[in-house]
């Protein structure tokens, strides 16, 4: 039997696991956030990467900014005619991102190459605490 069919029979957990993923492994592509990102902190700068390939930014992309969010949406058309198998997700997609406390809405700059939308949003320099811990005093 060769080596790379053979189970382990020491391990019935990892079996167990695959027996019950088995009927949502289809579903995993539509399970995915549909733009997938990657978001941090650049020197007085909030950065968010998007990977929107195969769109057009000056038609099927819009970014928007307010009231503490970051909303990115894009449109895939699928031009191919015929039948034809296809893994591309292709429609209308959105994505908003709540933005750090301290984000500047109106220091906020887009850009898009090679397929990655990168926006970048200014960090005010005196930043505010997350949370304040509030002292609880006995009633009495």
């Amino acid at each position: 039997m060769s080596g790379l069919l053979r189970k382990d029979s020491k391990t019935f957990i990892p079996d167990l696991v695959d027996w019950f993923e088995q009927p949502f492994v289809t579903l995993r592509p539509y399970l995915a956030q549909p733009i997938r990102i990657e978001e941090y902190i650049e020197g007085d700068h909030y950065v968010v990467r998007a990977e929107l390939a195969g769109v057009d930014p000056e038609k099927d992309l819009e970014v928007t900014i307010g009231s503490g969010y970051l909303t990115i949406h894009a449109v895939r058309s699928d031009k191919a005619e015929g039948k034809h198998r296809s893994e591309f997700r292709y429609g209308s997609f959105s994505r908003s991102l709540a933005l750090p406390a301290a984000a500047d809405e109106d220091d906020a700059t887009a850009s898009y190459r090679d397929g990655i939308l990168t926006v970048t949003i200014g960090i005010a320099g005196e930043k505010k605490e997350d949370a304040k811990k509030i002292t609880v005093k006995l009633a009495g």
